[in-house]
């Protein structure tokens, strides 16, 4: 764990020395946070299987087709939950299942067909595999029926046998190019199959692929409009075992890599017959050498292929801690690479080194070009011995491939990232910027915008509610939709979220390249019929909104308490990198109130509040040198209540005498006496006829009043003016406080159904409410202190108090003129 913080430090404190830049810039924080439940705009798609990772979009026909555990589907892009999919059922044999059985592997999971190859062979058919039980088989599919045929192929030189190890593989010119662990023995390789000459890699320690586990592959056409006569090349992304040059991590960690392929190789005619002469590797670097494994890959594709770009995740091999990377790579890094010094493999030392010797001509790994067809080598059959003797021995190459900038986009901690996808987006401001949605492993989507050589992630989605990998991100731009295969489903959302955002500030913090203000909402500018009225600052996300004053101002708030109680005003923020400032009466919070406020993410809790407290509230959300206003609260705080709500006499609860003045007559006072001699009596016959009602009730077995079964609910003061009192005090009411406990009395009779609680008392008004409702919602920290922050009361018309005695008076006198019936509920004082 030492040696693990000791490198992350170096790391970053390597990367900020040498670019000078912040290294918290490297953990970008997302701006917003869409949880599940708030994820409104998403189109589902789920069947009765599981597994929906391979994914084929045509946009062309509006179809995206899914392959999921024994089914394809073919959903309408447009809307993929409208329901008129059509489905085909792919499973396993009986016959088959039981072999699969008799091999040991799983009959929960591996013995199952998984569809693992999607591609489009031509205009009427898809190129489909699956591993069918540890016995890869594929088939054709004719699009227009979109039904199984009868015929299949044996997949084993096409398809792998397991149905989580990685593979990849394209359908270029009706040849399928395929990188994978074949076999059942699970050797590793990259094969072309199909309708041309079969090529596969040397297979031949310690040249060949050493536990390789493949993540992505992509077509270069670098033939196009070449001055060289050069051809197409494949790509491949892999992690593959150390095993080189002065490595003391060999056989224990993975090294991410990159090999290419030539697409018109054929092989050598006496040496690498039916093998590439065109395979090279070479080492991909993002951060930290050795620590680092390779997750996904996405390309963005560009009018020339000479400035196509490379976007990676990775993600750190501890298993102990999770953190991802994302580096941006060019294709011109990556030929410099494959056009540098070789490695040679030293037998007596058992390593990799820098081959320091002559290289043969023309290059080895090259493909053919115009000055190779000059020299009498139209194909790759044509190479002399020692060119292809060369490459065979020496496929990996010295120069590493490093990261636009030599350092990484984004480093996110406690973050891992599964898969990538970017589109490239058109903004106001002329300039083009590339937008990644970046898949996490628990199913959450990052929306990312890379601009000035760092990331700004616009907001965090949701996409699952049950924590899932994200296997599979594919981009429609006719349909504006991003679409996400897991193991439960696949979920179709929009490529912007600009309705989100309700304010000018928010749409131009926001920095989404897809949305701008148009004036009076945010809205999409590929939907907008006069751009040039529309406003976006996606460079620095501060510039072009009017005055803060422009911003409908919010409803004001009126908060009352008592002296002495504590009081929540609450600052709902919807920006993460927001934070709050208040102000007290247009100042800032003063410290002469001996440390009573606490500013924390719910808002502004002030304890044992004073009368000094009593004013106008108010904060604003501050992000970006922007500042605008959130909440507003006019706070007054009581010395106590107001007298016309507290002089209601109390029937109940014992009452002090007042204190005559010294200059009252004996005559007042004997009035006082008298009032209060009568109601005691009053009370007291009260008492006496509900006493003999319910012992009445009991005789004839309709209603009792022992042993009433005591609800949940219990109804407690959030004033301060009772904190000292203990609970032995509190059951006694010899203090003044008033504790009801609803319940009901049980029935004599066990047929008799149990009759409903009563209704919980009405609550109090939100002026004392202190911002929290009588029961809790949630439990919050704050400043190092657990408080019970409850959510905030809207504002009521109510009167400002209604006493819990005056409530009960109703009730009695309420009953004094009702006959009480059978299951008559009973609250106990």
């Amino acid at each position: 764990m030492g040696l693990l913080h000791f490198l992350v430090v170096l790391f970053t404190v390597s990367i900020t020395c040498s670019s000078k830049r912040p290294a918290a810039d490297l953990d970008a924080t997302p701006r917003v946070t869409v949880a599940f439940e708030d994820l409104k705009e998403g189109k589902r798609f789920q069947d009765s299987t599981l597994n929906y990772s391979t994914l084929l979009l045509q946009d062309e026909r509006g179809v995206l087709y899914v392959g999921a555990r024994e089914a394809i589907y073919a959903l309408n892009s447009s809307n993929i939950a409208d329901g008129l999919q059509k489905t085909i059922h792919w499973k396993a044999s009986p016959e088959r299942l039981a072999d699969c059985y008799m091999k040991g592997k799983d009959n929960k999971t591996e013995c199952f067909n998984h569809i693992r190859l999607l591609q489009q062979f031509n205009d009427t058919h898809l190129y489909v595999c699956g591993t069918y039980a540890f016995l890869p088989s594929c088939a054709y599919i004719d699009v227009s029926t979109f039904l199984l045929p009868s015929l299949f192929e044996e997949g084993k030189d096409n398809c792998p046998y397991d149905p989580v190890i990685g593979y990849t593989g394209l359908i270029i010119d009706g040849a399928l190019y395929t990188a994978t662990r074949y076999d059942f023995k699970r050797v590793p390789g990259i094969r072309r199959s199909l309708n041309h000459r079969l090529m596969k890699t040397e297979d031949t320690p310690p040249y060949d692929l050493h536990e390789a586990d493949f993540v992505t592959s992509v077509l270069v056409k670098e033939s196009t409009n070449s001055a060289i006569g050069d051809d197409d090349k494949i790509y491949y992304f892999f992690n593959e075992k150390v095993r080189e040059e002065g490595s003391s991590y060999a056989d224990k960690t993975m090294q991410a890599r990159v090999a290419r392929v030539c697409k018109s190789d054929l092989g050598g005619k006496k040496i690498l017959q039916k093998k590439w002469t065109s395979f090279l590797r070479a080492n991909l670097l993002c951060s930290i050498r050795h620590y680092e494994v390779l997750k996904s890959v996405c390309t963005m594709d560009t009018s020339t292929w000479d400035t196509t770009t490379f976007y990676a995740a990775f993600t750190l091999q501890w298993r102990n801690m999770e953190a991802s990377a994302i580096c941006q790579y060019s294709i011109s890094q990556m030929q410099e690479a494959f056009e540098g010094p070789y490695m040679e493999y030293q037998e007596a030392f058992r390593k990799w080194s820098r081959f320091e010797k002559d290289v043969p001509s023309p290059r080895p790994g090259s493909c053919i070009t115009n000055s190779f067809r000059e020299q009498g080598y139209n194909t790759s059959l044509d190479l002399p011995d020692a060119v292809v003797s060369f490459v065979k021995v020496h496929p990996l190459m010295h120069n590493e491939v490093r990261p636009v900038g030599e350092m990484p986009l984004l480093m996110k901690n406690h973050v891992v990232y599964t898969r990538l996808a970017v589109d490239r987006v058109a903004a106001l401001d002329g300039h083009s910027y590339d937008v990644l949605f970046i898949g996490t492993g628990d199913g959450w989507i990052h929306r990312a915008l890379v601009v000035n050589s760092m990331v700004h992630i616009i907001e965090e989605i949701q996409a699952f509610k049950d924590p899932q990998p994200v296997e599979n991100l594919i981009i429609s731009r006719a349909q504006r939709s991003l679409y996400v295969g897991a193991q439960s489903g696949v979920l179709q959302l929009p490529l912007s979220s600009c309705s989100r955002y309700a304010s000018c500030y928010d749409c131009i913090l926001a920095r989404d390249p897809y949305c701008g203000w148009d004036g009076e909402v945010c809205r999409e500018i590929v939907t907008a019929l006069e751009r040039a009225q529309m406003t976006q600052d996606v460079q620095r996300g501060k510039e072009g909104c009017p005055d803060a004053t422009a911003e409908a101002p919010p409803m004001q708030k009126n908060r009352t308490v008592l002296k002495g109680d504590d009081v929540l005003l609450q600052c709902d923020l919807s920006s993460n990198l927001a934070t709050a400032q208040w102000l007290v009466n247009e100042t800032g919070l003063s410290e002469d109130f001996g440390g009573r406020f606490r500013v924390g993410i719910d808002g502004l809790l002030i304890t044992d509040t004073l009368p000094e407290h009593s004013g106008d509230y108010s904060c604003y959300a501050e992000e970006n040198s922007l500042r605008s206003l959130v909440a507003v609260y006019s706070l007054n705080v009581l010395f106590e209540l107001p007298k016309e709500k507290v002089e209601v006499v109390e029937p109940t609860l014992p009452m002090m005498l007042p204190t005559a003045a010294p200059q009252a007559s004996h005559k007042m006072e004997f009035v006082y006496i008298s009032v209060i001699t009568i109601l005691g009596g009053l009370c007291f016959v009260l008492t006496i006829i509900l006493l003999y009602v319910s012992c009445q009730k009991n005789r004839r077995g309709k209603y009792g009043m022992g042993n009433a079964r005591t609800s949940n609910v219990e109804l407690q003061t959030v004033s301060s003016n009772f904190k000292e009192k203990s609970a032995d005090d509190l059951n006694n009411y010899n203090d003044g406080c008033l504790q009801i406990i609803p319940g009901e009395a049980p029935t004599a009779s066990p047929n008799k159904a149990t009759p409903p609680p009563p209704p919980p008392p009405p609550p109090l008004p939100s002026e004392f409410t202190n911002g929290m409702p009588t029961l809790p919602s949630m439990l919050r920290k704050m400043n190092g202190n657990s408080y019970m922050l409850l959510r905030q009361n809207e504002e009521s018309t109510s009167p400002l108090y209604n006493s819990f005695t005056e409530e009960l008076s109703k009730i009695l006198e309420k009953r004094k003129h009702t006959q009480l019936v059978e299951k008559l509920d009973e609250s106990s004082v």
